[in-house]
């Protein structure tokens, strides 16, 4: 499969063949269900993108029945900033509904397929993008994680996968599920492709009000830089032994180009889904509440106002929206917030202040991206099930950190990714690391 860097030196006649030969591959792998629709239309390296992000002229539906029919009237930052530099919107991926899964299963169009083995799930939310890179049906696409949802199904599908700081990346034109969470990030199908993307997408944008306000300088990754790089002995114990062994081999790669392995201690993972969870749910009750079928998408046929607004509700969002937006109205009640949603932002910036702390010893913390390989379909029996294999990725998330998954061995096929976790703003040390990581695992 042709690389992004490769595609960006391609002459015009050679890109418009390349985007016919990638609209024919995707439509005889149609049942992987990658992508939900293709546009050939735009001039440049076409990108998948996943859809929850705003495309001028697009359906953009965030994979939900009650986005049905909506028509995006602008573009996104992260879209704008691609057309100026020479790529294009080539289709919409799909995702969980409202990016609210682990597994791609709870799309309104169906649930895609890991091309690595169709009988499971190729992650989520952003399982679609991951997918279709993966398959060879996309140069490269964008994700969105609120949670680990680019790192995970990147590990899933064996693909590159980067989650920017907070705020680098302008969220203007991302559909909300927690705002205090989400961010844009490439999938790609090496290191310096995600360096690439990475550096056409990022920097302050005043469109959005959580953008950080902070000089964005263009990252040069340097393999050869000698970095100390933190292992956490009490997350891998939770892992599965094919994670283990990945986790042992990714050391012994690292130690072998030179770098400093430091033995560090986290929190205990069950805080981090604790907080985790009551923050998102919280945020997504809030986001959510403006589709009410009265400005987008969708719209039940009743006889009055309040009717509407519940029949519109309850068809258009399925049981995984329905689940997370209860759950974070209860959370924020009167008589509540206190009990659960306070102590959550107490406990979120005790891990916050946790990787700090780990920071003053260490460059950049490795840890796994989820507990085992991807998991057949209908696996996880509960919903909290799929909740606790986030564990992780959450914290991330929550300290507001950057993180890139990368490949790092397999198990009988499947891909087996870890992550590489960097301090706020410093993305340049993270893809240094993840240069250097991934030229030792390929050698």
């Amino acid at each position: 499969m042709i690389t992004l860097k490769e595609a960006l030196e391609l002459p015009k006649e050679e890109l418009a063949a390349l985007k016919q030969d990638l609209a024919k591959k995707a439509q005889e792998q149609k049942e992987l269900n990658a992508y939900i629709a293709l546009d050939e239309a735009g001039e440049g390296v076409p990108i998948a993108i996943k859809d929850n992000i705003q495309v001028d002229g697009w359906e953009v539906t965030c994979a939900s029945k009650i986005l049905q029919g909506y028509i995006a009237p602008y573009d996104a930052t992260v879209i704008a900033k691609l057309k100026g530099a020479g790529l294009a919107p080539f289709g919409r991926t799909n995702m969980d509904e409202f990016a609210m899964g682990s597994s791609t299963e709870t799309s309104y169009y169906g649930k895609t397929l890991n091309p690595k083995d169709p009988s499971r799930v190729p992650g989520g939310s952003s399982g679609g993008s991951a997918a279709a890179v993966a398959a060879g049906i996309a140069i490269a696409a964008l994700g969105s994680d609120t949670g680990g949802s680019i790192r995970q199904p990147a590990a899933f599908c064996g693909i590159v996968g980067m989650k920017p700081t907070y705020g680098r990346v302008s969220r203007y034109g991302l559909a909300a599920y927690g705002s205090s969470l989400d961010q844009i990030g490439p999938m790609t199908q090496n290191v310096e492709d995600a360096v690439h993307l990475y550096n056409i997408i990022a920097g302050h944008d005043p469109k959005d009000s959580t953008s950080a306000p902070v000089e964005h300088t263009p990252v040069t990754p340097n393999p050869d830089r000698k970095l100390r790089i933190g292992i956490v002995p009490n997350y891998i114990k939770d892992a599965s032994p094919a994670v283990q062994k990945a986790y042992d081999k990714a050391i012994e790669a690292l130690k072998a180009e030179g770098h400093e392995i430091v033995e560090i201690a986290l929190m205990d993972a069950k805080y981090d889904i604790a907080s985790y969870y009551i923050t998102a749910m919280a945020e997504a009750s809030t986001n959510l509440s403006r589709y009410d079928g009265v400005r987008y998408g969708y719209r039940a046929e009743t006889g009055n106002l309040k009717e509407m607004y519940l029949k519109t509700r309850s068809e258009g969002f399925g049981e995984e929206v329905k689940r997370r937006i209860l759950l974070g109205t209860f959370v924020l009640s009167s008589g509540y917030y206190d009990a659960y949603y306070l102590k959550a932002q107490k406990a979120r910036h005790l891990i916050k202040d946790e990787y700090d702390k780990a920071f003053e010893k260490v460059d950049l913390i490795l840890s796994p991206v989820a507990p085992d390989v991807a998991f057949e379909f209908g696996a996880m029996k509960t919903p909290l099930q799929m909740y606790l294999s986030d564990a992780y990725t959450i914290g991330v998330n929550l300290a507001g950190l950057p993180a890139i998954s990368l490949p790092v061995d397999e198990m009988d096929g499947l891909p087996v990714g870890l992550q590489l976790i960097g301090r706020a703003f410093d993305e340049q040390t993270l893809f240094d690391g993840a240069s250097s990581l991934e030229r030792a695992i390929r050698s």
